[in-house]
C-alpha cells in the first residue's frame, strides 16, 4: 500500500520501511534507514517522520484486521531494533548540555515505542536521557528520581485505562520535586486528562515535547502536594472504587446474562467464550476509568472504537448493546455509571447506523 508521510520527499522511505516491517524483514528495514541517512535525511526526521509514521500505520492496519497480533508485534520489534541501531552509530554521541530528563511508561503500559522515540530525539537535542522503558512501577521510578535528580519526567501512556495509575505516578513525581510532561493517546487528543491529573505540561507528539523541553525548564512543583480529591472531587461518590473493585463479579454477571438471553452463545467454543469475557472485562475497565476522570466521552469513544474493531473482524457491532444493557442493570444504583452506559449505548447505535449508511451523521 502507498502511505502519505508528513513530507512528500519522505514517501519512498516510508513506503520502503512499511514494506520491510510488514514482511518481517529486519535487514531490509535497516537498509532503508541506512539509505535515508546516506541520502542526507537528518536523524530526527528519520525517527519521527519515517519510523514514527510507519509505526502509526502498523496500529491502523491491526485495527483494520489487515495485520495479525503477531505481525504487529514483529513490526514493532523491527522498528525498535532499527532505532537501537541508529542510537549506536559511530560518532552519534553528543554532549549532554541541556539538562537531564527521565523518560518512562506508566506502570501497566507496554507500548514503549512512543517513549523510545522521544528519548532518542531528546538525546539528539543534547539532553542527558534516562530511558526506563515500558511498564515502570511508580516506586522504582521515584527511587530513580531521588538517585539521579532529573529536571523533568516525560511520562508516556497509550491506553486510557492506565490513567488512574498515571495520576498516582504524576503525584508521586511531584512529591519528589520533579515536574512531569505527559504524552500519549491515553491523555486525550488535546491533553485534557494530563491537565486534569495535574501534569505540568502535555504535548501531542515527540517533536513538540522536545521543543517544549528545549525552550525552558518545566516549573518545579510547589510545596505541600495534593490529594486525589483535589483534582477529582467526583470520586467522593465511590462509584469508581466500587466498579473497579467488583469488576470480576460484574463481568461474570453480564456474561451469565448474555448466555441466558443469547441462545447462540451456548454453542460458542472455549476460545469464543474467552474472547467474550475479555471484551466484557475491557468494557468494565474503561467504564471505571471514565468514572475516575469524570468524562462520559472517554467511555463512549472506547465503545465506538470497539464497534469498529468488531466490524473489521466480522462481528456485528450491535452485539455490544445487550452487554451494555445488562451492565446498566447490574449498576442501577450507581447514577454516574448508568448515565455513562446509557449515553454510550445510544452513541454506538448511532455510530453503527452511520457506518451502515454512509453520509448519515453519527
Amino acid at each position: 500500500m502507498s502511505l502519505a508521510p508528513p513530507r512528500a520527499e519522505l514517501r519512498e522511505y516510508v513506503d520502503a520501511l512499511w514494506a520491510a516491517v510488514r514482511d518481517g524483514d529486519e535487514h531490509a528495514a535497516g537498509e532503508v534507514a541506512t539509505a535515508a541517512l546516506a541520502a542526507g535525511l537528518d536523524e530526527e526526521s528519520l525517527l519521527l517522520d519515517v519510523i514514527g509514521t510507519v509505526q502509526r500505520t502498523v496500529g491502523q492496519e491491526w485495527a483494520a484486521n489487515r495485520l495479525t497480533v503477531a505481525q504487529e508485534h514483529t513490526a514493532t520489534a523491527i522498528n525498535d531494533r532499527v532505532i537501537a541501531a541508529l542510537a549506536h552509530r559511530p560518532g552519534r554521541r553528543r554532549a549532554d548540555s541541556r539538562g537531564r530528563v527521565t523518560v518512562a511508561c506508566v506502570d501497566g503500559e507496554w507500548h514503549a515505542l512512543p517513549a523510545r522515540l522521544l528519548a532518542e530525539v531528546l538525546t539528539l537535542r543534547g539532553f542527558a536521557v534516562d530511558y526506563l522503558g515500558a511498564q515502570v512501577p511508580a516506586p522504582h521510578l521515584i527511587a530513580h528520581l531521588h538517585r539521579t535528580g532529573p529536571d523533568a519526567v516525560a511520562l508516556s501512556s497509550s491506553i486510557a485505562t492506565r490513567l488512574p495509575t498515571a495520576h498516582a505516578t504524576i503525584t508521586a513525581c511531584q512529591a519528589a520535586g520533579v515536574p512531569v510532561i505527559a504524552g500519549g493517546a491515553a491523555f486525550g487528543p488535546d491533553g485534557r486528562y494530563a491537565r486534569l491529573l495535574g501534569a505540568e505540561a502535555w504535548e501531542p507528539d515527540a517533536r513538540a515535547a522536545a521543543d517544549r523541553l528545549s525552550v525552558e525548564p518545566l516549573p518545579r512543583p510547589g510545596p505541600g502536594g495534593h490529594q486525589v480529591l483535589d483534582h477529582l472531587p467526583h470520586l467522593a461518590d465511590q462509584e469508581y472504587t466500587m466498579v473497579s473493585r467488583n469488576s470480576a463479579q460484574l463481568v461474570k454477571a453480564v456474561f451469565a446474562g448474555l448466555e441466558r438471553d443469547t441462545p447462540a452463545m451456548r454453542q460458542y467454543t472455549d476460545l469464543q467464550r474467552q474472547h467474550t469475557a475479555d471484551d466484557l472485562a475491557h468494557i468494565v475497565e474503561f467504564l471505571a476509568t471514565a468514572l475516575y476522570v469524570g468524562d462520559p466521552a472517554l467511555f463512549g469513544g472506547f465503545l465506538t472504537w470497539t464497534a469498529d474493531i468488531l466490524t473489521a473482524r466480522g462481528v456485528p457491532a450491535q452485539s455490544l448493546v445487550p452487554a451494555v444493557r445488562l451492565l446498566e442493570v447490574e449498576l442501577r444504583d450507581f447514577p454516574r455509571a448508568t448515565e455513562m452506559l446509557a449515553r454510550a449505548r445510544a452513541q454506538v447505535g448511532r455510530h453503527t447506523a452511520a457506518v451502515a449508511e454512509p453520509g448519515k451523521p453519527a
